[in-house]
């Protein structure tokens, strides 16, 4: 993998986040807050887990290693959520624009959130979590289309031939 790919990857990653954020925005405040029985609950909670997810690997990835959860309690409105998710892209892309094709391609160490310790390889794990979002994107976008809001495609290819 190298610095070209995975700044691709990430761009699809923050186009395909948009889609799904702009048709969360339509939905109502309970709509927002709904249970479901998706694996990581409802709207509010699937969208707070894939933040979190972005968050907790990009601190992995700068020599951190979080010791605690972002919880959808946190956020009571959507609007609370988009917000931080604004504030957590920056500093995401800002990473990205500075890796080097060495860099991607060296090991890095963290600790999960229990303690225990890894090693894998920088860009495996930046892959990791482009599809982690895609799994749990697809899960919001189900959750949108039943409400009427469907954020229309957001597969890859559709990204690649919007011009990207």
């Amino acid at each position: 993998m190298n610095k070209q790919d995975i700044q691709l990857l990430y761009k699809y990653n923050s186009w395909a986040n948009t889609r799904i954020l702009d048709a969360a925005s339509i939905v109502t405040g309970e709509q927002f807050l709904a249970p479901a029985s998706y694996p990581h609950g409802g709207l509010r909670s699937t969208l707070t887990h894939i933040l979190f997810a972005e968050w907790i690997w990009r601190l992995r990835w700068q020599g951190d290693s979080a010791i605690a959860w972002i919880k959808p309690e946190e956020f009571p409105t959507f609007d609370t959520l988009r917000t931080r998710w604004m504030e957590e892209e920056k500093p995401l892309n800002e990473f990205v624009a500075s890796l080097t094709d060495e860099k991607l391609n060296s090991a890095f160490h963290y600790k999960n959130i229990k303690g225990d310790k890894y090693e894998s390889i920088l860009w495996q794990a930046m892959a990791h979590l482009v599809n982690h979002g895609t799994q749990h994107r697809s899960e919001a976008a189900v959750m949108l289309t039943e409400l009427g809001h469907s954020p229309g495609d957001i597969d890859l290819i559709v990204y690649l031939r919007e011009g990207s």
